[in-house]
């Protein structure tokens, strides 16, 4: 078992070097009260992130649309090197009695990955917290500040990190994603 377990642990190391792992299993955050799915769609910016593997270049935007079978279409965006790079995944709300706990997949072949929305004021920011237990010794989790444009106020910031803070999820990592001269590219 002890080998079992330092194999798994070899294993899972590298695939989460740039992510947060933290000991123990994930919290279990608030979400957005009475969460409207059909005002939360459009175009997000992200504003600021825990570090991400998946995420590496500058301008990153998602946009979600419902789709006709009440999925959701989400494309997201990034300039990495000079490229722009889009993935194309779908979302659905995994528990009709809690909307707000949404999940997005990016591949036919992985599960829906959670993608929760703790606090939303659908026009201006919103923050999303997803988190993956590993065996129930550690949890690896995201989260980010959207905004509908590409920057938000100070205060809008500071206040979203102490709404994750006051769920237990640990944003001292956190940091600002790189906003500046995409309109020029996108």
């Amino acid at each position: 078992m002890r080998m079992f377990s330092a194999s798994i642990f070899v294993l899972i190391v590298p695939i989460i070097r740039a992510q947060v792992p933290h000991w123990g299993p994930c919290p279990e955050p608030e979400v957005q009260p009475a969460f409207t799915l059909k005002q939360f769609m459009g175009r997000w910016f992200e504003i600021a992130k825990l570090p991400a593997q998946f995420e590496k270049g500058r301008c990153i935007e998602t946009n979600f649309t419902l789709t006709t079978d009440n999925s959701i279409r989400v494309v997201s965006s990034e300039i990495l090197k000079g490229e722009v790079r889009k993935i194309e995944g779908t979302g659905v709300i995994e528990d009709p009695k809690n909307p707000a706990k949404l999940g997005i997949s990016y591949s036919y072949v992985l599960p829906y990955s959670p993608y929760w929305i703790l606090s939303t004021d659908y026009v201006n920011f919103a923050l999303v917290y997803s988190c993956t237990d590993v065996l129930r010794l550690f949890h690896v989790d995201f989260a980010w500040i959207l905004g509908r444009t590409r920057s938000l106020p100070d205060t809008t910031v500071e206040k979203a990190r102490e709404t994750f803070a006051n769920n237990n999820i640990d944003v001292t990592r956190m940091i600002p994603s790189r906003q500046q001269g995409c309109d020029k590219t996108l």
